[in-house]
């Protein structure tokens, strides 16, 4: 029997996907991603991480939100999520990045800084010189973003990330024919490499009724009548798939809707659709497999939560360790206060105090310190 390759199976669950809503600015993303998101996750199963003082939660009532000023704040909020799932995050589903163009600044920054704490003769201050240039700053920025999304993944957190758009020029491959698409409004590489990376990558845009209309007057030069062009209607929607080109979307999935009106329902609805005409090609019903899924995710839960408490334990342990290690450099001169340790170390049947694994002996030893004190 070969040792590797897998059959994958399709998942039911549409935030098992990488989701990304490119849009208009003020065309409602957040709004429509806050709304998809309790109604998928629950109000108490999603935060919008805003980043880089994008401010768009100040405008609705009731989102659940943190602000993002720094790498650090990200950091921090992640780890937390992650050390914690099972307990203060138990309801906690989806992490909403609003928007990719503010995360990417604070990824640049730290892009630099690492590249400086490793590189102090060749000290950079942006992101194009450091990492040796040539996009490669900007490949580790990526990186530092994609390492948040999979570890987030890994305890069961999907991610949905905002971004704004602008009209660009761009080339055809294989006629050299240049032509006007409405895409990120990031640099190309950060775009590119985000596309790779998403299974559902839908823009919002107004798609506008225009009409050409005669005013009665003649342009004085070439004696031709003058028109103008007017709006008399408009409406929000999303396209997945644009096969024009104009809009710069795409999917993964080969049967998701070409476009849809700009609201919660019909976007829950297309990612439902596409994952449904997909998974009806195994050999399982639909319920058969979301049920399935259903015990794996709890089987999973179970696995992360027994991690998660490793993990606390580890970083008790350690916490508890380096009290004791500090101590005796403190009083490295004092070996009547350190004597005492050293035995007791012995006597529970460890070289020294940084060998100690078990959290209750290293407690033990801990507490002769207070007795010293």
């Amino acid at each position: 029997m070969a040792k590797y390759g897998k059959r994958n199976e399709i998942k039911i669950d549409p935030l098992k996907y990488n989701i990304c809503l490119l849009g208009e600015p003020k065309i409602g993303k957040t709004t429509i991603i806050k709304e998809v998101c309790e109604k998928m996750a629950g109000e108490n199963g999603y935060i919008f991480l805003e980043m880089n003082g994008e401010a768009g939660a100040d405008a609705i009532h009731g989102i659940v939100y943190e602000d993002c000023d720094d790498w650090d704040t990200v950091d921090e909020i992640v780890d937390d999520v992650i050390e914690n799932k099972t307990t203060d995050y138990k309801d906690l589903k989806v992490i909403v990045i609003d928007t990719y163009d503010g995360w990417i600044k604070l990824a640049e920054s730290e892009a630099v800084r690492l590249w400086n704490i490793s590189h102090c003769d060749k000290r950079a201050d942006s992101i194009d010189a450091s990492w040796n240039g040539f996009q490669k700053g900007q490949a580790k920025a990526f990186e530092l973003m994609f390492d948040i999304m999979v570890r987030l993944r890994k305890v069961g957190v999907a991610v949905i990330i905002i971004g704004h758009v602008k009209n660009r020029e761009l080339t055809d491959v294989a006629t050299g024919t240049t032509y006007q698409t409405l895409t990120s409004d990031v640099e190309k590489i950060y775009f590119n490499l985000l596309k790779k990376k998403m299974h559902f990558l839908g823009l919002a845009y107004y798609d506008r009724t225009i009409i050409t209309e005669k005013t009665g007057k003649k342009n004085i030069v070439t004696k031709k009548e003058i028109t103008v062009n007017k709006i008399t209607g408009q409406s929000r929607k999303i396209k997945f798939r644009d096969d024009n080109m104009a809009l710069d979307s795409g999917s993964r999935f080969a049967d998701i809707a070409e476009e849809i009106p700009m609201t919660s329902d019909d976007f829950i609805l297309a990612l439902t659709d596409a994952i449904k005409a997909e998974q009806s090609k195994s050999d399982k019903t639909w319920e058969q497999a979301k049920k399935e899924q259903e015990d794996e995710a709890y089987e999973k839960l179970s696995e992360i939560k027994k991690a998660e408490q490793s993990n606390k334990e580890a970083k008790k342990l350690n916490k508890v360790i380096s009290e004791i290690t500090g101590f005796i450099k403190e009083n490295k001169s004092d070996m009547d206060l350190i004597k005492p340790i050293i035995s007791l170390t012995k006597e529970l049947g460890y070289e020294n105090p940084t060998k100690i694994s078990d959290i209750k002996d290293a407690e033990k030893v801990a507490g002769l310190i207070s007795q010293s004190m």
